[in-house]
């Protein structure tokens, strides 16, 4: 575990405030991109043999993590060396199993990379996300969601498509996606206990993919370094009593000035689900969470 700053849970009035000024700047209403760091003019455009951190938070989805974790063992790289870093909090017992579990794997050109925060930490993404980026010695991190799996080829298809590249942020121009799955999905259920699992790629059907989404930002490592995530943000970089919105995704972008490149990566896989295991709230709001979800499915 590395060490991480602390982060003060005070003057929630004014964090709030922040990140009002700072989605209106994302939605144009204010003029305040001048006030945040800026993005570099130029990258160095790298060849050859790259590396990658793939930066993974899991919270009470330890069944989503496993098919995540499971792609990259079923799947290993040739073409580019992977570090895969996980942010989790020992509170979740199952996830902490399941990564001791993977720990014992050896996978070729695979560096797992645990990385413990303090709940109230995990509970806002962009920290871990942030600490990775500023740390990473990667030339590309790609930060995603446990529910993405990389197929075969997913990787070093990425590793082909980034020779010579100098975009700032880049995203697979498509993704394979599940419907809705239900606490009772076959697929789910087998994920219960640490395992190494497979995916049905049955189950998975194509969505074009038009901007750099929250689990399929691929930034350019030098730009990670210089930016962070959301870095001059402090009401993303706050400590919370529960898991939050993601909201800094779509200002991660803004910081960066792109909605990102599209590239030709095959085999990604995303696992849709029904049911929000993260959020802690009654039954009565997780069951109405899971009617709108499946309203917007039926709506597109």
């Amino acid at each position: 575990m590395s060490d991480s700053p602390s982060f003060s849970v005070s003057h929630p009035w004014y964090h709030g405030l922040q990140q009002f000024f700072i989605r209106s700047a994302v939605s144009k209403i204010l003029p305040l991109r001048w006030c945040y760091p800026q993005p570099p003019a130029q990258v160095e455009a790298k060849s050859g043999r790259l590396s990658l951190e793939i930066v993974s938070h899991c919270w009470r989805y330890a069944h989503l993590q496993a098919y995540q974790l499971s792609s990259l063992v079923q799947h290993p790289p040739q073409d580019i060396d992977v570090t895969m870093t996980v942010f989790y909090a020992e509170e979740d017992q199952a996830t902490a199993a399941l990564l001791d579990f993977f720990a014992q794997q050896e996978v070729p050109n695979v560096t797992w990379n645990w990385q413990k925060l303090p709940a109230p930490e995990l509970f806002r993404r962009a920290i871990g996300r942030n600490q990775a980026a500023l740390a990473s010695e990667a030339d590309w991190v790609w930060f995603t969601d446990c529910d993405v799996c990389f197929g075969a080829g997913a990787l070093d298809g990425l590793n082909a498509q980034l020779q010579g590249c100098q975009q700032l942020l880049v995203y697979p121009q498509e993704e394979r996606v599940t419907s809705l799955l239900t606490d009772d999905s076959p697929m789910l259920i087998a994920a219960k206990e640490p395992a190494i699992v497979s995916i049905d790629e049955d189950a998975f059907n194509s969505k074009a993919v038009t901007r750099a989404t929250g689990p399929l930002q691929i930034t350019h490592g030098d730009v990670a370094r210089r930016m962070g995530y959301c870095a001059g943000v402090s009401a993303y970089l706050r400590a919370e009593p529960k898991w939050s919105k993601c909201h800094e995704d779509r200002v991660f972008r803004w910081l960066l000035k792109t909605q990102g490149t599209p590239l030709d990566i095959p085999a990604v896989y995303r696992i849709r689900h029904e049911t929000k295991g993260r959020y802690t709230n009654s039954k009565a709001t997780v069951a109405l969470r899971s009617s709108i979800r499946k309203t917007q499915e039926r709506m597109k």
